[in-house]
């Protein structure tokens, strides 16, 4: 048995794929999740973590970006990104190689980028067209969405379709996968 294993969770929203993550780590034998952060602070995950005694903090775009940022998240192994919408910081991608996994709504490399989150990418994948969308689970690199890729799933569209409807396969999908691919990719680098 190795030590324990400590998540740090990054949301911009309502956190609702953070709770699911805390409650899937909850009894883990090896990876817990330490804190929830959040740059905004009146983002309904506070209320989340808070429900689950999870400590959460608020820091803005200055605190982010500076290197000085690291020193919070001093007994971190990895960062989650649950929602969260900003660029992480070359100095965090260094001091964390191939230690940092987002979710995207899509399924990359298609619509994916700087500001394609959330509904956005709905509405981008119903007016294209296509026939499916789904989860990329990826690691997390300099660029939006372009690191490498851990799992996909996809879900079918139909031509009743919106972006809400789609929207919430998107989050069953997340629901079902993200916590199970987040261990899974962990314990495999853990062994």
């Amino acid at each position: 048995m190795g030590q324990n294993i400590n998540l740090a969770i990054f949301a911009s929203g309502s956190g609702t794929n953070a709770e699911n993550i805390i409650k899937y780590f909850e009894n883990h034998e090896r990876i817990q999740v330490k804190e929830v952060l959040s740059n905004k602070k009146d983002a309904f995950v506070h209320q989340r973590a808070d429900n689950l005694n999870i400590p959460s903090s608020t820091f803005n775009k200055e605190q982010f970006q500076d290197a000085s940022f690291i020193k919070r998240l001093e007994d971190i192994d990895y960062i989650i990104l649950a929602g969260f919408l900003w660029l992480i910081p070359k100095f965090l991608i260094k001091a964390y190689p191939n230690k940092i996994i987002n979710i995207h709504p899509g399924l990359l490399p298609k619509f994916g980028g700087k500001g394609m989150y959330g509904d956005r990418v709905h509405n981008a994948v119903i007016e294209s067209g296509e026939k499916e969308s789904g989860i990329t689970i990826h690691l997390v690199n300099e660029e939006y969405d372009k690191g490498e890729i851990l799992f996909q799933t996809g879900c079918e569209l139909t031509e009743a379709d919106t972006a809400d409807s789609l929207g919430q396969k998107i989050h069953e999908l997340e629901y079902e996968h993200f916590p199970r691919v987040i261990e899974e990719y962990i314990m495999s680098r853990s062994k």
